[in-house]
């Protein structure tokens, strides 16, 4: 679907220059001279490229909806990741470097997650917000401490190291952001 150039906002995807942009900034100027337009920063679904461009109010470009589908995790198959579309069963691998080294942790066995598909073709990964964790390794608490709001280092089932409340210890299960990496609560 074609747009104006005085249309496109933060979070779109746009189809330019051969590849799939995804809108990170848009600022609508309207100078006391000459034509409304819009300074656009946008990145490469693909590449991972910036880019910033000038679009005039009157420029067309082409916004792309990506089908969002429902996978769940399988497993590891070396240098790559199977998921499995819950709806028919297919199976897609993903290579590790495009699903991220800094997710791969999270990822558990049957896990739902959604990817993004663009003409049948994988192009983005989204993770659940949340995930429950066990602690495997952290310092003894302190008597004492127990009080205070300082955090403690620890290490989670998943490898990841976490800064955890000082009065939980090893074999607590805790609820971790996937997107930051930190603590949320102790898991239910």
């Amino acid at each position: 679907m074609k747009i104006n150039g005085n249309n496109i906002k933060p979070g779109m995807v746009l189809q330019h220059n051969g590849g799939l942009w995804v809108v990170t900034k848009a600022s609508h100027v309207k100078p006391g001279k000459g034509g409304a337009f819009a300074n656009v920063e946008a990145k490469n679904l693909e590449t991972g490229n910036k880019l910033s461009e000038r679009f005039r109010s009157e420029d067309k470009v082409e916004r792309v909806t990506l089908e969002q589908k429902d996978f769940s995790y399988l497993f590891d198959n070396g240098d790559s990741l199977v998921f499995m579309d819950d709806a028919t069963y297919e199976q897609i691998e993903l290579q590790k470097g495009w699903v991220g080294d800094e997710r791969i942790p999270y990822l558990q066995e049957g896990m739902k997650v959604i990817i993004e598909m663009h003409e049948e073709r994988p192009i983005g990964l989204e993770l659940p917000e949340q995930v429950t964790l066990e602690v495997v390794e952290t310092e003894p608490t302190v008597k004492g401490q127990t009080a205070s709001s300082s955090y403690k280092p620890a290490k989670a089932n998943n490898g990841v190291r976490i800064m955890i409340p000082p009065y939980m210890g090893v074999g607590e299960r805790i609820v971790v952001d996937t997107s930051t990496g930190e603590y949320v609560r102790r898991a239910d």
